[in-house]
Parts: C-alpha cells; structure tokens; sequence
C-alpha cells in the first residue's frame, strides 16, 4: 500500500475508534447500567450488558455501519411503556390507545423501511416485556435507552 494511502487509513482507523468509544459513552450516560463487554463479545466490536434485579438484563451492541441493536428482557411492561411511548407516542406498534403500560399480552413490532430499523416489543403474561430494536441511529437508541431508564427509575420502590 502506498505510504499515503496507509496514513489515511490509519487516521481513519483512528476516527473509527474514537467514534466507536463516543458511541458507547453515550450508550452508557443514558442507561447507567451498561457496562462494556470484554472482546470477544460473540457479536459486534463494542458490546455492552447490564442486568438489575427485577429490572431486567440485555446487550447494547454497535455495529460495524454505526448502527446500535438493543436486546433487553424481563423489564417491567410499566418501564417499558413510558419509554416507547415517550420516544414513539401510542399507536405505532398497534399496541393499543393506552400504548404497551395497557397493553395485552402479544408481540409488537414495527419496521422503519427509510432506515431500515426493526423493533419487537414482547410483552408477556408476567407483565415483563423484551425489547429488541435493532439497527437504529446513535442518537434515536440513546433516546430510547434514556428513555427506558426514566421508566425503570419510576417502577423502582422507594427506598
């Protein structure tokens, strides 16, 4: 490779990183418990996981495209509802008029076809929902992560 041609690239290995690093600081600024995920992570490059007791557990991954993938589960359906309806109002997932905090048992998902972003919400008979919404923007997963802590920290019991 040309001498250039290897500088150019290695300053743009270098922006990746720090993209990359930027990315992951945001992730956990809005969800506090996500914590990174020592290499090999079975997945992408940056992995980070968090689990609290009857809060839930699940991976925040960015992949390779810049893009972040969520997969929480066992959260509280209550949690769940302030932050999709927070980030998305009600209605977009067909989940009903008193967005996923009413919603009945089922599975909830929506496409984005201009981006390409997937989400399922899962709600179950415990009142526990996973969520998985994959391929979504930096800034569009710490709303919903940011959001998704604001819901948990107003199902938490007092102290």
């Amino acid at each position: 490779m040309q001498p250039h041609v290897t500088t150019a690239l290695q300053a743009w290995i270098a922006s990746w990183t720090a993209h990359e690093r930027a990315a992951q600081d945001v992730m956990e600024a809005a969800f506090p418990g996500l914590k990174p995920t020592p290499a090999p992570t079975g997945c992408c490059d940056v992995q980070m996981r968090w689990e609290r007791d009857g809060e839930g557990s699940g991976t925040a991954c960015l992949d390779d495209h810049g893009r972040a993938t969520i997969q929480f589960e066992d959260v509280p359906k209550a949690a769940v509802g302030h932050a999709m309806t927070e980030v998305f109002g009600n209605g977009w997932f067909n989940e009903g008029p008193d967005g996923f905090a009413g919603a009945p048992p089922g599975k909830y998902c929506w496409e984005d076809d201009c981006t390409y972003a997937e989400c399922e919400i899962d709600i179950g008979d415990d009142g526990l929902a996973a969520v998985a919404i994959s391929y979504v923007k930096i800034e569009d997963v710490v709303a919903i992560l940011d959001a998704l802590e604001t819901g948990l920290e107003a199902v938490r019991p007092s102290a």
